[in-house]
């Protein structure tokens, strides 16, 4: 598959849960994919989407501090991120993932979901990776 018409996957790291989203194989729009638990099989299910979606780039969220530096969390997306690597052979790129969350909230808020669904945190995360790699997508396109 042309590297032009191929997809490229978001995640959105967390310890609990991990937000995944997906291009379009033109690189242009991101769309909330699901989230899944972060357990011991959570690259395995990573590895079963790359598959099913013909991803052939990865960009993975750095929860960065307000000042950009290294957070605490960070040490465990880097773990994640060489896992990663070693298990599929594709380039993954760290992304700056300061105020994702805030900015789901707030579309979450916008589209006018009532308050017992924006409560539900893996929405959040899942609209938290569709927010990154649209930010990822429009930043290369210009």
């Amino acid at each position: 598959m042309s590297e032009t018409l191929s997809r490229i996957l978001a995640i959105d790291y967390g310890t609990v849960r991990i937000g995944l989203a997906v291009s379009d194989p033109l690189r242009i729009i991101a769309t909330g994919l699901r989230t899944i638990a972060n357990t011991g099989g959570s690259i395995d299910e990573i590895m079963s989407i790359i598959a099913e979606y013909e991803i052939s780039e990865i960009i993975v969220g750095n929860p960065l501090l307000l000042s950009g530096k290294e957070s605490r969390t960070s040490a465990d997306v880097h773990a994640f991120v060489r896992r990663l690597t070693e298990r599929t052979g594709k380039p993954v790129t760290l992304i700056d993932e300061r105020y994702t969350s805030v900015m789901a909230q707030k579309s979450i808020i916008a589209m006018g979901m009532k308050k017992k669904e924006r409560q539900k945190k893996a929405r959040i995360d899942e609209i938290a990776s569709a927010i990154l790699l649209q930010g990822y997508l429009d930043s290369r396109s210009r």
